[in-house]
Parts: structure tokens; sequence; C-alpha cells
């Protein structure tokens, strides 16, 4: 088999089935990532979601012994939304990360790989893929550099020369030799903007990222959200895209390529109010098919709270009030106390003291203080 060939005929393949953009690299050692892995590992700056060791993260024969070459692809995604419902008083809603509008990009990434690697099988005796979409040991984003696709901004996101880093990225690493493209050698050069305007400092520097800081990985954690990051998460619920949003390469970027990544704006930004009192079948049902929801509704039910208190939306007292002394998960308890207290209304100290008699939780009832707190400031 001609593999110069076949590499061509995978290209127009890939435009048939909607891929944007695709390209080919080695299966050599990432030795840059593998440093700044080495270096986010020492100072703590992971998130805790990563799969794998630094090893198999940075070496692809390692998860594929016989492979020769790993072919990146990137899809781009909305970044605007259609028809978008106002936050009104009384309305207020929450936002979902651009990321997470349409259909779980998961699949939809997945299904476009294994046509590629199903198309390479038909193509080639023997041909092996293994593919990966954000959750395998690769990443993305040094694949798709080291592939062409992009560089990797100060932002710590692929930015693409056409529809800059609204894209979604997966990869296929293969048995077949195909010949590599060429790295892109463009870079953010001495512009700033996304590490000046990340909310908590996430961004160090070019390129090396917080983790742990970064106001999206909160919206994930399921604990109380610690209260520096509370002041930040404003009416985000999942996920943040301040970086992306001032980011000069992505003025102007808007595509809407494919119908499953059209965001159901009743879902990408939902009242909060019904929010906290959905069901898990609800739930489930509602946005089991959005990426967002893989950490369940918790986390996006306390962050719900939170956006209620930055809106001091006093229409939501009453539905915090119940949480506060029926809800079974004291994340939830607590941080509708907290909620309370921070809007502020004036039956709100009664309100928490009262479910302060029949609390038990230390962690709840710190919550609570916290939200006295915010009462006797006021008064």
């Amino acid at each position: 088999m001609d593999i110069k060939q076949l590499k061509k005929d995978l290209i127009k393949y890939s435009e048939e089935i909607g891929v944007q953009k695709i390209g080919f690299t080695t299966t050599d050692t990432f030795d840059t990532l593998k440093q700044r892995l080495i270096v986010q590992q020492s100072l703590s700056f992971q998130s805790g979601f990563e799969k794998g060791s630094i090893e198999e993260r940075t070496t692809p024969t390692q998860l594929m012994p016989k492979a020769q070459s790993i072919i990146s692809i990137a899809l781009a995604y909305p970044s605007r939304m259609k028809n978008a419902p106002k936050s009104r008083k009384g309305e207020r809603r929450g936002i979902f990360a651009r990321a997470s509008w349409g259909k779980d990009y998961h699949d939809v990434l997945r299904e476009k790989l294994n046509l590629l690697g199903e198309f390479l099988q038909e193509k080639l005796d023997g041909a092996a893929y293994k593919a990966m979409v954000d959750t395998g040991e690769l990443s993305d984003r040094a694949v798709a550099e080291r592939a062409g696709i992009g560089f990797v901004g100060k932002n710590c996101n692929l930015i693409t020369e056409e529809y800059g880093s609204w894209v979604y990225l997966g990869e296929l690493i293969t048995n077949i030799p195909f010949e590599p493209d060429e790295p892109i050698e463009e870079g953010c050069g001495d512009c700033n903007i996304c590490v000046d305007s990340c909310p908590t400092g996430a961004l160090i520097e070019g390129g090396q990222l917080n983790a742990q800081r970064c106001v999206a990985y909160q919206t994930l954690t399921k604990n109380f959200l610690p209260d520096e990051f509370r002041e930040k998460l404003g009416n985000r619920i999942y996920g943040c895209d301040t970086c992306q949003l001032v980011c000069p390469k992505n003025k102007g970027m808007d595509y809407h390529l494919h119908p499953e990544m059209e965001p159901d704006p009743e879902l990408a930004k939902p009242k909060l109010i019904p929010l906290l009192k959905i069901s898990n079948r609800e739930f489930k049902e509602n946005f089991g098919n959005m990426s967002g929801s893989w950490r369940g509704k918790k986390p996006i039910q306390r962050n719900a709270i939170v956006a209620l208190a930055h809106y001091k939306d006093e229409t939501s007292i009453e539905t915090l009030e119940d949480l506060m002394h029926n809800d079974p998960r004291p994340v939830i308890r607590g941080t509708a106390a907290w909620a309370i207290g921070k809007i502020g209304r004036s039956d709100a100290c009664e309100m928490i003291e009262e479910a302060m008699s029949k609390e038990t939780d230390d962690d709840v009832l710190f919550e609570m203080e916290k939200g006295l707190d915010f009462f006797k400031e006021k008064v």
C-alpha cells in the first residue's frame, strides 16, 4: 500500500465526515511536555483528573507498543449562542462553558475517530489504532501542536488559525508510518491578556497552569467551594471561558458546523432556582447528554447556590431555606446557609439561627456562622 496516497485519501475522507482539521505526527516522546509535567507535579499544580503516569502521558509507545504515527483531529464548536435567554430579576440564570454546549464532545469525536480508524482498516490489512479524546493518557493539545493543527497559547489552549481555540481535539495512535506534518511556529508574542485576565491567577506564566486555582477546575469539585473562589465564580456553574473570550486570536471566531454541537439555550443557560429542585432522574434526562454533567448534579447545584448569592437574589430565599433545613447533603445545606447570609434579607439571621439549632454537622455549622457574619456586617 502506498502510505503517501493513503494519507491523502484519509485527509479527503476526514473532510467528508465533517472534520475541520487533521494532522499527522510521530510517536516520539513528548520531551517538552514531559519536563512541564514534572514541574507541574513538583509544584502540586495538577488537578487530580489526569490519567496515567508522566511516562504514559508522554510516551505513545507505552500505550501502543507497535505505534508508528499519531493522527490528530480538530472539530470547531460555537462560541456564541443563538437566541440566548436573558438573566432577569427573579429568573436568574447560570452558564455552562462553551465546551459543554450541545452533545457531549467526547461522543462526537470518538465517532469521528472510529470512522477514520475503520477507514484505515478497510484500506490496509493489519492496520490498528487506539482512539483518545480528552480522558486518555496523551495530551490532546501537545499532539495537535506537534501535528501542525495549531499552537498552544499562553492560556494553555490549542489555537488554530482558522477557528481560534474553539476546537475539540482527539487523536488516533496507529501502527502505520504516516509522514509527519510540520508544527506551526506562530505564538502569542508579547500578548499577555489571558494571563492578566484570569480571575484567580491560575495562569502562572505562558503555558503553565495551576489547575487547582483554575475556576473551571473549582466548578468540578464536590466539597465546599473555598471562600476566595466563591467571589470569582459569578454565574458560572460549569467551566470557565475567560481566557478564551479575551484572546485576540478568537476575535470574530464563531462556527456552527455541527448541528449536534448547537446548545439548547435553556440547558446551556439554565434558570438557577429550578436547578436546585431538580431530581436525579430529571438531571440525567435534561443534562445527561452534555459533557458538563459528568460530575453529577451536586457540584452544579452548589455552584448555582453561589451564583444566586452573587446576584443577591431574594426570590431564591425560600428555596435556599428549604435546602438549608432539609437537603441530606452537608455541602448543599451549608452553602445554602452561607448564601442566605450573603443575600442578606432582613430575616436572614432568624432563618439561619433556627437551622443552626437543629444542625449537627460541624462543616455546615461553620458555613452558617459565615452566613451570620455577612448579616452582622450589613447591620
